[in-house]
Parts: structure tokens; C-alpha cells; sequence
């Protein structure tokens, strides 16, 4: 495997969009259930000011999408949309995705959130240099939230 991080471009959304397999999958990935999901959506993402959207290549090859949300006011980052092509799942994709957006940051802070029964996606990130926040911030910035989530932090 021969990974490389590269931006985005909504050329790519439909391919995207075509990862997420079921309403389920929308729903865990961004909490939208629709499938299937629409391409423009994806598209408009890439565009939101303070959003920066790439794609992770293996080899040239999609493999994995995730988003870059900077909050400078902050000076942090939080990891978002963070979705493995369907046949590249199980490799070690998610956890190079992870890697590879908290390095392109730019930011000592780095975090991400995931739905707490997604242990795959946990598995992946805590593999790839990420810590649980202590449980006081979590239930703090779990407040305003829709669903409760495992916040993570990039420790290296």
C-alpha cells in the first residue's frame, strides 16, 4: 500500500457519495440516512468556508474520503466524514485516513468524534495516534449534540 492525501475535487463527489451502502452507514458516517446519498451534498461539503475535503490515494487510486474542519479562533481541528471505500475496508485505510488528515491539519489540537458502538472505526483511529478526551470534556461537548459521541484526541 502506498498511501498519498490529496484534495478534493466535486468531480469526485458521486464516487464518494457511491461508498455509503445503506441509509445506516449515511446515518453513522454523517447522521444523514439517505441512500442512496446524494453526490451534491458530498459536492457542497467540500465548498463550506473552513472545510477543507480530501481524498486518500493507494497507489492512485480512491480508497478513503475525510474533511479537515480548522477552527482558528480555537487553533484546533476537528476530523470529519471520515468514510474507506467498501472493498478497501479492513486494510488499514481508515487508520492511514486518520493519520493522514491530523498530520495536514496544521493544528497541535486535533480531534474527531465517532458513535460510541462504531468500534471498527475506533479500533482505527486509536490505532493511529488518537486518545480519549477525559470523560468531563466529553460529557461537556457531548451537551449540545443531537447523539452522544467518543471524542477523540490526536496524541502522535
Amino acid at each position: 500500500m502506498s498511501f498519498t492525501l490529496v484534495p478534493f475535487t466535486v468531480d469526485r463527489a458521486a464516487l464518494v457519495a457511491g461508498w455509503v451502502l445503506s441509509a445506516d452507514e449515511a446515518d453513522r458516517w454523517c447522521s444523514r440516512a439517505e441512500h442512496p446519498f446524494p453526490p451534491d451534498v458530498v459536492a457542497g461539503w467540500s465548498t463550506q468556508d473552513d472545510v477543507a475535503a480530501y481524498l486518500l490515494l493507494d497507489g492512485g487510486r480512491p480508497v478513503g474520503y475525510g474533511e479537515v474542519w480548522a477552527d482558528d479562533e480555537e487553533d484546533e481541528a476537528e476530523l470529519a466524514r471520515l468514510l474507506v471505500a467498501p472493498g478497501e475496508r479492513g486494510r488499514g485505510v481508515g487508520k492511514a485516513l486518520a493519520a493522514a488528515l491530523a498530520g495536514r491539519a496544521g493544528f497541535d489540537d486535533v480531534f474527531l468524534r465517532v458513535r460510541p458502538d462504531n468500534v471498527v472505526a475506533l479500533a482505527a483511529y486509536r490505532a493511529a495516534g488518537f486518545a480519549d478526551v477525559a470523560q468531563e470534556l466529553q460529557d461537556e461537548w457531548n451537551a449540545p449534540q443531537p447523539r452522544p459521541y467518543t471524542w477523540l484526541r490526536f496524541t502522535g
